[in-house]
């Protein structure tokens, strides 16, 4: 269950590692995709997941060894224990062959020299390509997706019939709907900047500029008369102006208000499906709230191969050909109720209308950005939105932050 976001990034140097190939060419279907063939039999991976998707894992893990005749190690790991962890092994050259995980630890694991490029082959062709961009850095391809995740408007359908392309028709709207709240989410004290990213979006665009191929750079997109923009309608919707936007509501609050009928709208991901489960919802994209398009983050799971592991021929060829597979990209949907990274695998779980809404609405999203300069926005970020809804000037109070995180990334 995501309830919000933090990123400690560690700056480095950044490095690339090629894993080398081998020879031997594999017969079969399940050779296809890497660029390098795996040699077979007596070979061992080790590698870390957590408890939820052991079992999806498993089933690779035995498909690879009667195939391959190498076995392979399943250490189960919390993700906050499996991040810390695999940083300080890997840079010894110890830990996992394989570490699952999310895209946005990748500029911190490449800075260190921790993880080894993945060649996805003829198969990348095969994968979202917005969850492969997300596990690209600087030009190479560290990661095999295998989910992707984003917010979309979750919608009562006994309350509201529809969500209106913009966020005042929507709260127009929600409040002809006669429930305490035309509209709800989670923001805190603190501010949640993942979860109020998308409207900023509809202001500022990216976090970071983009590139000619549209890959993030380090040169900071959230400032200016646009962010000024955003940080004035912050405070318009809060408690100072229409009292839309409330620091009080936490995820707690805002799941609990949608539960039982209070609001026609909340913005939650596929995490957020389980406490709705008896309910009448539909998931729909998010309205815009500045001139133009409110576009979610993508955050995206994947398997990394540590740049210090022995194996990593072995490990390519699992990744790609196992975990890459439409039966595991789609056990591990079963298991999470996240949008396989797969075309073939999303195409199929999309035949539910709510994981078809939220493809809809991740359907333009950027991949949550990886740069190690990311931290340095985190710092801040979050806590300044929060200010600004509570009453704090709009324009002064962004400005201090955009210097505060320009001071920051320079020190990176």
């Amino acid at each position: 269950m995501r309830r919000s976001i933090a990123l400690i990034a560690a700056a480095g140097l950044s490095l690339a590692l090629t894993a080398c190939g081998g020879s031997e060419e594999k017969k079969g279907d399940e050779g296809k995709g890497s660029g390098s063939e795996a040699p077979a039999g007596g070979a061992s991976l080790v590698i870390w997941t957590d408890a939820n998707r052991e079992a999806a894992f498993k089933k690779a893990a035995d498909k690879y060894t009667e195939a391959t005749g190498n076995t392979v190690q399943i250490v189960v790991k919390d993700n906050d224990q499996a991040r810390s962890e695999f940083t300080a092994q890997a840079a010894t050259g110890e830990g996992p062959d394989i570490l699952f995980g999310a895209n946005d630890w990748l500029g911190e694991f490449v800075s260190n020299g921790l993880v080894a490029p993945v060649e996805l082959g003829d198969k990348v062709s095969e994968f979202n390509p917005l969850a492969v961009s997300a596990f690209t850095y600087q030009g190479a391809t560290y990661g095999v997706p295998y989910a992707v995740e984003n917010l979309a408007i979750i919608r009562n359908t006994d309350l509201v019939d529809s969500t209106p392309a913009t966020f005042d028709e929507m709260i127009a709207k929600g409040k002809a709907a006669g429930v305490q709240y035309p509209f709800i989410m989670q923001l805190s004290e603190n501010g949640d900047p993942y979860t109020m990213y998308p409207f900023e979006a509809s202001f500022t665009g990216p976090i970071f500029e983009l590139d000619a191929n549209k890959s993030y750079t380090n040169k900071l997109n959230l400032g200016g008369d646009q962010g000024k923009a955003f940080a004035q309608w912050l405070y318009n919707k809060g408690p100072k102006g229409e009292n839309i936007l409330q620091p009080t509501i936490t995820y707690d609050i805002a799941v609990d208000a949608f539960k039982t009928g209070k609001s026609p709208y909340i913005v939650g991901g596929p995490w957020m499906l389980p406490d709705f489960k008896d309910m009448h919802i539909a998931v729909d994209p998010i309205p815009s709230a500045g001139p133009g398009k409110s576009t979610p983050l993508l955050g995206v799971q994947g398997g990394y191969i540590s740049a210090h592991s022995k194996n990593a021929v072995l490990a390519t060829d699992f990744l790609v050909n196992y975990v890459g597979s439409e039966e595991i990209q789609t056990a591990l949907y079963e298991i999470g109720q996240r949008l396989p990274a797969l075309k073939a695998s999303a195409d199929k779980a999309a035949s539910d209308p709510l994981m078809a809404g939220f493809a809809k609405a991740g359907a333009e999203a950027l991949p949550m950005p990886s740069l190690p300069e990311m931290a340095a926005v985190w710092s801040f970020w979050g806590r300044t939105e929060g200010q600004i809804v509570a009453g704090a000037d709009p324009a002064s109070t962004w400005d201090k932050m955009i210097s505060d995180i320009e001071t920051e990334m320079k020190k990176k």
